[in-house]
């Protein structure tokens, strides 16, 4: 039932979309009433430097695959009862609509939804929903550096590593360069403390009882010193400080008028079409 034909110009692939109508167009399968025609096959099959065996191999691959699809959907569309293509058509109904709205609503955010959230409007979410913020793991502040135990700036380096002076922050970071030395100075943002004990010879530690002991350590293996110095620390189930949770929060408050403002759109058409008589409830 499938009559494959193989186009001996590849390259029409690439120059003939769809601007013919049916009866000018180069058909090259059949399977049963559909048909696959040439401009229908993607030219991205035909990548750049392909030999001409290749190039049509896959083109044969993609016509095969077609014709199989195709026939699947005819025996089970000359198969089912009338009950189940009434299924399918009811899905299929509903899968349309489905796709027209999200595609009109995602059209409609885009051309009228405010999209700009200002930093007090941030603040004011992050103030009124504290108890919400709440921490599931340990937070900190810290700088961490990772040095060859034959550095011959080892010395400066466990000096320098504990202060918080700008000075003495930019004069490790210039060694750390100079050198090629892991430098990792997380002094203005936060991040798990479980981040950086991936980085240090730790087996295992109480992190709570560790950050609150400690504000600087260096730890050794046989090839490395590890230096951490903790400037601020947050304990899992405390409140999760602002700065953390600034890009959630404006996602939140994002996705919040989001929500308001499609159930306007909805409402919107709902009550012109009760008005103008396009919608009827009997």
């Amino acid at each position: 039932m499938v009559r494959l034909i193989i186009p001996l110009l590849l390259l029409a692939i690439v120059s003939c979309r769809n601007t013919a109508t049916d009866e000018t167009r180069t058909a090259v399968a059949r399977a049963g009433d559909r048909v696959l025609y040439l401009d229908q096959i993607p030219s991205g099959l035909l990548a750049e430097g392909m030999s001409r065996e290749d190039s049509t191999s896959a083109v044969q691959s993609y016509i095969r695959q077609w014709a199989r699809k195709e026939l699947m959907a005819l025996r089970a569309e000359e198969s089912l009862t009338p009950e189940y293509k009434a299924e399918v058509n009811r899905q299929l109904n509903e899968m349309r609509n489905n796709l027209l709205i999200y595609q009109y609503q995602h059209q409609m955010i885009i051309q009228k939804m405010d999209t700009t959230v200002t930093d007090n409007e941030v603040q004011d979410y992050y103030v009124s929903n504290l108890s919400t913020f709440t921490l599931t793991s340990n937070l900190v502040r810290a700088l961490y550096i990772k040095v060859p135990e034959e550095m011959s700036e080892l010395d400066r380096i466990r000096k320098l590593y504990r202060s918080q002076e700008s000075d003495d922050i930019q004069e490790l970071e210039d060694i750390c360069t100079r050198f090629g030395l892991r430098f990792e100075d997380y002094n203005d943002e936060w991040i798990p403390f479980t981040q950086l004990l991936m980085e240090v010879p730790f087996e295992s530690v109480d992190q709570e009882q560790w950050l609150a002991r400690n504000s600087a350590v260096e730890l050794k293996d046989d090839r490395f010193s590890y230096f951490m110095a903790i400037r601020e620390y947050r304990l899992r189930n405390s409140v999760a400080p602002f700065e953390y949770i600034r890009g959630q929060i404006r996602t939140i408050i994002l996705n919040n008028r989001r929500n308001d403002f499609l159930q306007k759109l909805e409402d919107g058409i709902y009550n012109e079409a009760m008005s103008n008589n396009t919608l009827k409830l009997y």
